[in-house]
């Protein structure tokens, strides 16, 4: 892996946490596909978590953008009411390591953490998450996140911004 394509796809995934740190939502939900999936399984066991969405239990399954789309349309029209008000967030992404998939997509591993503050509380979740990344352009679109979050016991509604 050149170096140069290290610092881009670092870049893609920095832009990706500011835009919804900025709940830019349009330009956030353009960086996936139109059939990406986004996957947050739930722990089966202290170390073992569900892998296939469609047989086991989730926290958070979209199988494709469009579920993305329908919590965007539910925020900005106020019909969820664990959004209101928004949380602050701030995301960090780190120790990024890239592979090449047999079907010309990337795999990026990375870790990632996210801090938020609503009403008063502030808290945090952190965790690994895969994805896979096509080419399109002199950029990428996300045709997969699959993300474990390893701090599962939680103290608020858990949502795609959290992560």
């Amino acid at each position: 892996m050149s170096p140069q394509l290290q610092y881009r796809i670092e870049q893609f995934l920095y832009r990706k946490c500011e835009l919804c740190d900025a709940q830019d939502w349009d330009a956030y939900l353009d960086l996936f596909s139109e059939d990406s999936e986004f996957h947050l399984p739930q722990w089966d066991s202290e170390h073992s978590y569900t892998t296939d969405p469609r047989r086991g239990m989730s926290l958070i399954y979209y199988a494709s953008r469009a579920g993305l789309e329908d919590r965007v349309f539910r925020i900005r029209t106020g019909k969820a009411a664990s959004t209101i008000p928004m949380p602050r967030t701030l995301h960090g992404i780190g120790n990024l390591r890239i592979a090449e998939r047999a079907d010309g997509q990337l795999e990026v591993r990375a870790n990632w953490h996210t801090l938020f503050h609503r009403l008063g509380q502030s808290e945090q979740f952190f965790g690994h998450a895969t994805y896979h990344l096509r080419a399109e352009g002199d950029s990428w679109k996300i045709t997969r996140k699959h993300v474990v979050l390893l701090n599962d016991t939680i103290n608020s509604v858990l949502d795609f911004y959290h992560l």
